[in-house]
């Protein structure tokens, strides 16, 4: 059975301008900490984490720390995910922070009760559908759009943060502001990813705001691995935040500043104005939660397509026996592609804030919908793409164009379950990597805004993901938490990815629900990623007999950086395993 809904399984509750250029300071490189071993092609090989008590698993080891510190302080996972995202900021700016936003799921041990967080960003009131048109009412190229004030939407960080902390929270506010503070002011060491980026195809961009420019680029040269970077504006906001609450951020200073910077900004600017920001709120949704053979999957709801396009691909592949079929096989593969193209077709064309326009969630995950799809599938050849959106029941208002915009990767994941058995599943963003390059009091603020359609209307039908004030845009997010058949927390499951996500998380489900695999060997699996269109598989394995078999069958292959960001904690026996992705920096840490 299919439904919408916030009951666990086995009956059990699931529902109960700009300021004065950053202050910076760079000491000579320091040797690393010990790093993982890396193969030639940037892996760091991990190896499963296992722990009694609690385990953090996010992007950076010095993030992680900060989540256990909380932890053994007496804190509890939310408490420990807001230190987590703090930290993050500081040391991994490009990915998430303050000035993006953010969906957290929290799974409560002693009740069964999830609830989940909707952080993500708001349009401004002045934002007009034709947000992104140029002149001659075209499409802005999306180079043109995404750096500067306009892309910057309201960001939902804080809101979501003091949100959760009031409903969930264990440990004072403030002290959970500690461990960033601190390093912010003694000094963090740059890792090899935050230093390829600068010397990347970003750097010139990056390098035209000024702010970003000192930071970055202090004296006119990159950050590189090893250097030792204080930021002590940022030490200052996060001081104001811990002192003065939610309010710190949403109103005064910093949110002037914040207004100012978009507004002023010279080549690109942007309505936001502290009217916005002061309107700003985090909103509790409803889960999305399917059940998938014995397991019940939950994720987050729209604004986000992620919960209901992992469920819908989960909801297609059910009638075929992956469990004894074999990962080394084509035949999965193929599959979990053309389960993808149908549910990203249906993404496409109805997924977009439901606040604004009628989402149909329960109809693109009704049984009897998902098994007339399935319908579609030849396990001998490919679909044509892009394949069409289906017709799902309960359909509320008129068609919609398709939005196939994919959105950019600049994200991050973190999975936490502490020693009372709660757990979160935070997927966290700026959007694009350094998001709209715009630095204010020590935090880049987000391009947002770009996640929504750049066009309105397509051919004169409306687009549901149009931009409109005060809206969220659609988001891929997937942050996941899965349930055993008797109500147990099984999975707390994420990655960053832009619209690639969807596919991450879904095959790591598959990886360990039908093929019991460990959470590290799940994630360390190569990757297969399809949108609608062409099929990717990852550059890093390059598995050429799969490649040609799924050719064989009428795939376009191209072999591309799939740069997952999978954190994921299994509960098992009474045990915690934890995994963390070898395509970037971060690690699983437990008692």
């Amino acid at each position: 059975m299919w439904w919408l809904s916030t009951k666990a399984p086995g009956g059990r509750a699931v529902l109960a301008a700009v300021v004065a250029v950053c202050a910076l300071s760079v000491t000579p490189a320091l040797p690393q900490q010990n790093p993982p071993p890396e193969d030639s092609t940037g892996w760091q090989r991990k190896t499963l984490t296992v722990a009694k008590r609690h385990l953090v698993a996010a992007a950076h080891p010095r993030a992680v720390k900060a989540g256990l510190e909380i932890l053994r302080a007496g804190g509890n996972a939310v408490d420990a995910a807001i230190a987590v995202q703090l930290v993050l900021n500081l040391v991994e700016p490009q990915s998430s922070g303050i000035g993006g936003g953010a969906f957290l799921l929290h799974h409560d041990g002693a009740t069964g009760t999830l609830t989940t967080y909707d952080g993500r960003e708001t349009a401004p009131a002045r934002a007009t559908p034709g947000l992104f048109l140029d002149a001659d009412g075209k499409p802005m190229a999306f180079r043109d759009a995404v750096v500067g004030g306009r892309p910057v939407g309201v960001p939902g960080v804080v809101a979501l943060m003091a949100k959760a902390h009031a409903a969930h929270g264990r440990l004072p506010w403030n002290r959970l502001f500690e461990p960033a503070i601190a390093l912010a002011r003694t000094g963090f060491v740059v890792g090899p990813r935050l230093a390829a980026m600068l010397a990347g195809p970003r750097a010139a961009r990056l390098r035209a705001e000024p702010t970003a420019r000192a930071y970055f680029f202090p004296g006119g040269i990159a950050l590189k691995a090893g250097d030792v970077v204080r930021n002590p504006a940022f030490a200052d906001t996060l001081t104001r935040i811990a002192e003065g609450g939610r309010a710190a951020f949403y109103s005064g200073a910093i949110a002037r500043d914040i207004a100012a910077a978009v507004q002023g900004h010279a080549g690109n600017p942007g309505s936001l104005g502290e009217a916005d920001l002061d309107a700003y709120k985090a909103v509790e949704r409803a889960p999305v939660c399917l059940v998938y053979r014995v397991y019940r999957v939950c994720g987050m709801g729209p604004p986000s397509s992620g919960g209901q396009t992992v469920g819908q691909i989960l909801g297609l592949l059910e009638r075929f026996d992956l469990p004894d079929m074999s990962p080394e096989d084509a035949l999965p593969w193929h599959l979990l592609a053309e389960a993808s193209k149908l549910a990203f077709a249906d993404r496409n064309r109805f997924s977009a804030d439901a606040d604004y326009v009628p989402v149909p969630v329960r109809g693109l995950l009704d049984r009897g919908y998902l098994a007339a799809r399935a319908r579609l599938f030849d396990a001998a050849e490919a679909m044509p793409v892009p394949t069409a959106a289906g017709a799902p029941p309960w359909r509320e208002g008129r068609a919609m164009a398709p939005d196939n915009a994919e959105g950019r990767p600049g994200t991050s994941h973190i999975s936490i379950v502490d020693g009372d058995g709660n757990a979160v599943a935070m997927t966290t963003t700026i959007e694009g990597a350094f998001g709209a390059h715009l630095m204010v009091r020590g935090f880049l603020l987000n391009n947002q805004l770009t996640d929504f359609s750049f066009r309105p209307k397509i051919d004169g039908v409306p687009v549901a993901n149009a931009v409109a004030p005060g809206k969220r845009p659609r988001s891929s997010m997937a942050p996941t938490i899965v349930y055993d058949r008797d109500g147990g927390l099984r999975l707390v499951v994420g990655s960053p990815g832009g619209s690639q996500i969807i596919g991450y998380v879904a095959k790591t489900l598959i990886a360990v629900l039908d093929w019991n695999m460990d959470v590290q060997a799940a994630i360390d699996l190569h990757l297969v990623v399809n949108r609608n269109g062409p099929t990717d598989i990852e550059e890093h394995e390059r598995p050429q007999a799969l490649a040609a078999a799924l050719a064989a069958r009428g795939h376009e292959i191209r072999f591309r950086q799939l740069n997952s960001g999978l954190h994921v904690i299994e509960i098992r026996n009474g045990m915690l395993y934890g995994g963390a992705d070898p395509r970037r920096e971060g690690i699983a840490l437990g008692d």
